[in-house]
């Protein structure tokens, strides 16, 4: 697994990384067939502060990329946001693919 870590308009720090880190072991607890993972945590130039602090992931399995972003005010809080909802798409891509490999039953032959 490829993990890339970067920073738009901020510095990433040991204590960020490793906090991105830590969120993404929930992730990858649920469903181990994944190839890379990219984040991206920008702090945009705007006049407001509302949603200045944004994270995005881009998160590539077999056969799916997954991409989750989301803006909070606080950066810490848009990590836990973003890993909320990439947690999610994983485990609902993880249950569509079960799904599909077990959709057919079998019926047995003494219930006619």
């Amino acid at each position: 697994m490829n993990l890339t870590i970067s920073g738009h308009h901020l510095e990433v720090t040991p204590a960020l990384r490793e906090y991105v880190l830590n969120k993404l072991d929930r992730v990858t607890r649920h469903f181990d067939q994944v190839v890379d993972i990219n984040v991206l945590l920008t702090v945009e130039k705007k006049k407001e502060k509302e949603r200045r602090q944004r994270a995005e992931v881009t998160l590539r399995v077999k056969g799916r990329d997954i991409f989750v972003e989301h803006a909070s005010e606080d950066l810490y809080a848009a990590i836990d946001q973003l890993m909320d909802k990439l947690d999610r798409q994983v485990v609902r891509h993880k249950d569509r693919l079960q799904d599909h490999h077990h959709g057919f039953k079998r019926l047995d032959a003494s219930t006619g």
